[in-house]
């Protein structure tokens, strides 16, 4: 099985945390539609006849995307997905987008889960964030979706926000609580060098959430979302039985998909590819019939460190049995060897075969993962 990713780069406004490739240029997005087309025609056989299990909408904000553009998208998809077969088709929105002419549009497509970044139920986060909508908007546009019939649904929130109190974030946990969607990613506030968020911390505008509050938050989130029947199944995600999400479970399995659209990446189980952070790049080079890619090979030891961090990011953790398979011995005893001072300190269990990061290992994960790392 394979999955597809489509990047819609088009924002109407840009948060001041977000690192992600977008555009404000809204002008170009009828020509993107039709190169994200070609490109599909283009590169379809890099699918080599594999069932398409999934599809991913992301940006960027693709529900600013009109009827007419998601129309010729799926039109388009069409010509390599079978979608009786395909389990899962993921389209992100924004709350001030999702209207009930929008909603009623978005039922005649194939899309079956929705992805809302709402990121707070509080006014004062949302202003400070520049998210367009407010508290209320949200609430009512999750409603309007489960209503709707999209009951697998997920929600983004964001903790560690400059000046937020735990008593701040329980009440956006309790809010999402109310809502019963199936599904809530959950992430700490990161400050990524040139965003807007990162240029106010550099000249003294804001000051970043101390580590222990931040800290608190997120044992609080694994907490509440826990006493309400969520199962912690990857860092910062959250699930209800059967609605993990299974397009950005594919990633952290290894599956392979093409990605489609500018800075888009795919992976084909040894390859990645990587679309240009270039709108006119990559619409060049598409609508001359060229892929626009770049491509990197990973060796042995990049494909074994991505395995231990793609399996240790789960509650599925890492099949040993299936490392010394795929890369030896010499790199297994390694692995354990390595594993054992985070076993012995609880950071680590190893259990039926499988390592798996504790929920002490969890605040010191990236230290964990990358100490079990080949290193020549």
């Amino acid at each position: 099985m394979a999955g597809i990713y489509v990047h819609i780069p088009f924002c109407t406004s840009r948060c001041i945390y977000c690192d992600f490739f977008s555009s404000t240029d809204s002008s170009l997005r009828g020509g993107y539609v039709d190169a994200v087309c070609r490109e599909l025609a283009l590169r379809g056989g890099e699918l080599a006849d594999e069932v398409v299990s999934t599809v991913y909408f992301g940006g960027g904000t693709p529900s600013t995307l009109s009827a007419g553009e998601r129309e010729r998208l799926f039109r388009a998809l069409s010509t390599v997905v079978d979608w009786s077969a395909c389990d899962e088709v993921t389209f992100e929105v924004n709350p001030d987008d999702v209207t009930p002419a929008f909603i009623a549009a978005l039922r005649d497509t194939p899309v079956n889960r929705l992805s809302m970044g709402v990121q707070s139920f509080d006014d004062s986060d949302l202003a400070f964030l520049r998210r367009r909508h407010t508290a209320l908007a949200a609430v009512e546009a999750v409603t309007r979706c489960l209503e709707a019939g999209y009951d697998n649904m997920s929600i983004d929130l964001i903790y560690g926000l400059p000046g937020q109190t735990l008593a701040g974030w329980d009440g956006n946990l309790q809010r999402a609580m109310s809502l019963g969607v199936p599904h809530i990613s959950a992430y700490s506030l990161i400050y990524e060098e040139g965003t807007a968020l990162w240029r106010m911390r550099e000249r003294g505008v804001v000051k970043e959430c101390d580590e222990d509050t931040s800290l608190q938050m997120f044992e609080r989130l694994i907490d509440v979302l826990a006493a309400h029947g969520y199962e912690h199944y990857e860092i910062s995600n959250f699930a209800r039985a059967g609605r993990y999400a299974r397009h950005n479970t594919s990633y952290w399995q290894g599956i392979p998909y093409l990605g489609l659209g500018a800075a888009a990446h795919s992976y084909d189980g040894r390859c990645r590819r990587v679309n240009p952070l270039s709108l006119p790049a990559y619409m060049r080079a598409i609508n001359e019939n060229r892929v626009a890619y770049a491509e990197e090979c990973e060796t042995f030891d990049m494909l074994y460190n991505e395995r231990i961090l793609t399996s240790l990011r789960t509650c599925w953790g890492l099949d040993v049995k299936r490392l010394e398979t795929d890369f030896g011995p010499e790199r297994t005893q390694y692995c354990l060897e390595q594993a054992r001072p985070h076993i012995e300190a609880g950071r680590l269990a190893f259990a039926d075969g499988r390592l798996r990061i504790t929920r002490a290992g969890l605040f010191t994960s990236d230290d964990v993962m990358s100490d079990l790392f080949w290193v020549d």
